[in-house]
């Protein structure tokens, strides 16, 4: 039975792929507390210990603006770490899945990114992502980097989550509407890593590493999710204090972060699809399942009080 070694598993991602994962055998499951991406005598005296078959990556330091202030911190976990794990992979004849962001792109034009598109970030997260994508093709052939980006869940905190909240608190809100990508799912992308994974066991089948961008089909942008997100609410039940109308569009020059956000972020999953011959679902479809399981939750634990 695969011994699959997991990081960040308090994240949004990690915690869905510790669901998608156990049916495919051992999840050894590890937070920040227990392996700490940073340290890297700790990546490999776990590794050491757990003697895993398959790595999966999805810790990464995601603030993306408090990266700007703090570099080091930033370039420890999303660009040393990866090459730390992929050098062990290459040692032990392991797999490395890891995850890796539309960030790593200037968000400059007008169509979808594919994977053979030059990178060139434009924050220190970017740079970081990126830095850690060359380290893991340096270090080991045997690897899978999934780029995805806009991405929710049920678990952890995120802009779906964030909208609720701030549905309940305010009548009037303001989203930037010239920066366009499409959300996806925290579950999904474990899904579908699960059905790569289950791909890789099979010695039938010739297994194509490399790099794959994953995400939800079609494209919105954050103005428009948000309104989404608010009709859905509403249509689920919410009391909200806020409807989708009062929901006003304003551009990223009136709302100014410490980091650069890209301005065009859909990737193009054709290869994606293709290799691994799994379809992928529209954005709304994630949104509208997430905004019901969280109102399905709400329900049930105001019916336990």
């Amino acid at each position: 039975m695969n011994k699959i070694l997991v990081t960040g598993t308090n994240g949004q991602l990690g915690f869905e792929l510790r669901r998608a994962l156990a049916p495919l055998g051992t999840v050894c499951a590890h937070t920040r507390e227990t392996l700490n991406l940073a340290d890297p005598a700790a990546i490999v005296r776990v590794l050491d210990q757990v003697q895993p078959r398959i790595i999966v990556n999805p810790a990464a330091y995601t603030a993306v603006d408090k990266a700007e202030s703090d570099a080091a911190t930033a370039m420890a976990v999303n660009a040393e770490a990866p090459g730390i794990l992929a050098e062990w992979a290459a040692a032990h004849d392991a797999l490395l899945i890891h995850y890796s962001t539309d960030y790593v792109f200037s968000g400059e034009g007008d169509r979808p990114w594919r994977e053979d598109d030059t990178p060139a970030p434009r924050s220190v997260y970017g740079q970081s992502k990126w830095l850690g994508e060359q380290a893991v093709r340096e270090m080991t052939g045997h690897h899978l980097i999934l780029r995805s980006g806009w991405v929710f869940g049920v678990h952890g905190a995120n802009f779906l989550k964030t909208i609720l909240r701030l549905a309940h608190e305010r009548d009037q809100l303001t989203v930037v509407a010239d920066q366009i990508g499409a959300p996806t799912s925290a579950a999904l992308i474990a899904d579908v890593t699960a059905q790569i994974i289950a791909s890789y066991d099979r010695p039938t089948e010739k297994f194509e590493y490399g790099t794959y961008h994953l995400a939800a089909q079609g494209e919105t942008s954050w103005h428009a999710y948000a309104q989404r997100v608010v009709r859905r609410a509403i249509a689920q039940g919410y009391p909200l204090k806020l409807a989708p109308e009062a929901i006003k569009p304003i551009a990223s020059k009136d709302y100014p972060l410490p980091a650069a956000r890209p301005a065009y972020s859909r990737l193009d999953c054709s290869k994606l699809m293709r290799n691994f011959g799994l379809p992928l679902p529209r954005w709304e479809d994630g949104v509208d399942l997430v905004v019901d399981q969280l109102y399905s939750a709400q329900q049930s634990a105001l019916a336990t009080c």
